[in-house]
Formats: C-alpha cells, sequence, structure tokens
C-alpha cells in the first residue's frame, strides 16, 4: 500500500517564495484585474512560449469555448465529438446552438474526419473537434472538408498545452483554438484559459466580448460576458511558466515508463504515439479490452483498493447525458467506437512529481491480475 492516495492528476505548484513579490507587486498597485499588468505579461510570454501571434486569456476554458462560437458568430448545427468533457458540448448549448455527434477515430481518440461529411447538412456551420490527450486531431482533413464546405473550425485544445505538430504549434490550426489553465492541466493559473486567434481583428472582438462587450468606456459593442482573467491569476502562470518546459520532460519520461511496463500485456491497448507530434504528456489512458481478466471498472477498484485512483475518462459519453441523449446524432449505433472507448478507458496518475516507483507499482498491480 502507497503511503498516501495517488490520483491521475496533482496541480504542479512552484516555489511558493516566487510567487509572493508578484503578490505585494498586486497589492502594492492595487490593480486586480481589468488587463492589468500581469495580464498582459503573460499574454505575451504566452505568445512567444506557444509559438503564436494572437492569445486572449479567459478566467476559464469553458467561457473561452462560449466567448470563441461568438466571435465566430457560428449558428445552426456544430460537429462535434462525444467522446470529450461535457464542457465542449456545454458551450454549444450555451449559444443555442445543435450539437451534432460524430464517431472517433480508435486510433488517436479524436474526430473520425472519414465521418464528417455524412454528417453536414443546410444547418451546419462549424467543426468543433477536440485534440483529445493532446492528440492532434487529423487537422489537414479537416481543414479540407471545412474548405469545402465554407465551415467555420473551432479546436477544442484544452489538453494540447505545448503540443506540436510538423514542427509548428498545433494550435495554430483552425480559425479558433481555446486552451484551459485549470488547475490539473500540464500548465495552470489555478483557474483559466485562452482563445489562439489567427489576426489581431479577430483578437480584438474576443477581448471585447470577454469584457461585456466594451470597446471602450461608454461603448457596448456586443452582449458580452465577463471571462477577464485576474492579476493573482495571470502572476501564477508567469511563475508556472518558469518551470513547464521541465515539467513537460518529466511527464514524457512517465508516460515512457507505463508504455514500457504495459507493452506487453495482453488485454491492455495504449494509444499509439502520433506522427509528426511533439506530444505534452497531458494523460496516460489505457484501454481494458476483453482479453484482459477484469473489466475496466473491475480494474479500476483493484487500483483505488490499493490506493491509485485512476479515472475513466472520458466516461459516460456526453452523448449518454440526460440532455443530449435524445438527439439523433447520440444514437449508440452512429457512434459504436466512441460508446466502445468509453466502456473500455482508464487514465492512469500522470503528473510531473510522480515517482517512478509508484509508476512501477500501479504496473505491477495491472500485470499482476493479467495472469488472472
Amino acid at each position: 500500500m502507497p503511503r498516501k492516495n495517488i490520483y491521475v492528476t496533482q496541480p504542479s505548484l512552484p516555489p511558493l517564495e516566487e510567487f509572493v513579490p508578484y503578490l505585494e507587486q498586486i497589492w502594492s498597485n492595487k490593480i486586480l484585474t481589468n488587463n492589468g499588468p500581469f495580464h498582459q505579461q503573460l499574454e505575451a510570454a504566452l505568445c512567444e512560449y506557444l509559438g503564436v501571434e494572437y492569445l486572449s486569456l479567459f478566467t476559464n476554458g469553458t467561457i473561452a469555448l462560449v466567448t470563441a462560437l461568438q466571435a465566430l458568430r457560428v449558428t445552426g448545427e456544430v460537429i462535434t465529438t462525444p467522446y470529450s468533457f461535457v464542457a465542449t458540448a456545454h458551450s454549444l448549448l450555451w449559444n443555442d446552438l445543435k450539437p451534432v455527434f460524430v464517431d472517433i477515430d480508435p486510433a488517436s481518440c479524436n474526430l473520425d474526419p472519414a465521418k464528417i461529411e455524412a454528417a453536414i447538412t443546410p444547418e451546419t456551420s462549424a467543426i468543433l473537434p477536440v485534440h483529445c490527450y493532446g492528440n492532434p486531431c487529423a487537422v489537414e482533413q479537416i481543414e479540407k472538408i471545412a474548405s469545402t464546405y465554407g465551415l467555420k473550425v473551432i479546436y477544442d485544445a484544452a489538453h494540447a498545452f505545448g503540443v506540436r505538430y510538423k514542427g509548428n504549434s498545433l494550435l495554430t490550426y483552425g480559425d479558433l483554438s481555446v486552451l484551459s489553465f485549470h488547475a490539473t492541466k500540464v500548465f495552470n493559473t489555478f483557474e483559466g484559459g485562452a482563445i489562439v486567434s489567427p489576426d489581431a481583428a479577430t483578437k480584438q472582438r474576443i477581448d471585447y466580448l470577454k469584457n461585456f462587450g466594451f470597446a471602450d468606456e461608454v461603448t457596448v459593442t456586443a452582449p458580452g460576458i465577463n471571462g477577464k482573467m485576474s492579476e493573482v491569476n495571470a502572476a501564477f502562470g508567469l511563475v508556472q511558466l518558469k518551470y513547464v518546459s521541465n515539467a513537460l520532460v518529466l511527464r514524457r519520461a512517465i508516460e515512457g515508463r507505463y508504455r514500457n511496463a504495459l507493452r506487453d500485456v495482453t488485454g491492455i491497448k495504449c494509444i499509439p504515439p502520433q506522427p509528426d507530434t511533439e506530444g505534452n504528456s497531458s494523460y496516460f489512458p489505457i484501454f481494458v479490452t476483453s482479453d484482459f481478466p477484469l473489466s475496466r471498472d473491475a480494474l479500476y477498484q483493484w487500483l483505488k483498493d490499493h490506493g491509485y485512483f485512476g479515472r475513466r475518462y472520458f466516461f459516460p459519453l456526453i452523448s449518454n447525458m440526460p440532455m443530449y441523449q435524445g438527439m439523433v446524432s447520440a444514437r449508440s449505433d452512429n457512434l459504436p467506437v466512441s460508446n466502445m472507448m468509453a466502456d473500455q478507458v482508464l487514465c492512469l496518475p500522470i503528473y510531473p512529481d510522480l515517482e517512478h516507483g509508484i509508476v512501477d507499482e500501479i504496473c505491477k498491480l495491472i500485470r499482476e491480475v493479467s495472469h488472472g
């Protein structure tokens, strides 16, 4: 038994003494929010680190998703994945949009581009794919489909901080990319998020929308929302950014250790490394197939009984939740791969401070029951 319970993710916390001077400066200048100096510094620093030109900080990733859809004036139907966190589809309902669910590719757990065209109707205006677990979507194929049918593409890139595809930032694909800086993400600001824009005009519209629509002190241009990031969150992000490169190195080492220890376990499958991709090891999902002696839920409980708390992420599917399950596109026969993966998935603990001995113990427990 481990000395304490081990969960899938743990927030990465920099040394407290590095954060204190930022707090003292916030208290001194009395600027707490509304595009303060730390907010501006973090936007610039993230643009440089991520290799993007325009980025708008938000109070969280969900409000960023809601605003991204508003910024592009999306209407009608939006094609998306059922295999994601609920915020992806909820952002559509908040905008009075209709989600249309399309099945996923088992090799990446991302939206299957081969299924998209059949779901397009005259009411379709956009595609909302997710870079699931930080694995790049089929961005070239999605771009071609979107161009052919005149559709917008907004990527839910909540898992994709720092991911590079073919040598460039994954966040530059699509019309917009939306990040989450929640406490459990690779890079966090306690709570936070961002939208990556392709040009200055789009960023300006987004910045208006996240501040109630205000263009200046007396001019409101749109029915915006309060999505601003506070100075405290921005300051924490500036401290975190100093450590994120090292955190990615540590995460990749843990992922490699899992892959090596589980590669020959019958009934346990892993998503293969994605081609042309420098990933971020944001999660480490395994898939418990019928060849394994225990069901996924039984393995989940076995590890939990030993103090290791995996997560069935994503289960249940969004399409099986009450507010979505009545939709035609949510039917199980329309989403066979998504349902299969949701029934098999179990994310194992992975975070920079996770000791390699703990990883070895988790793998030992899995191998122990794999022999029946």
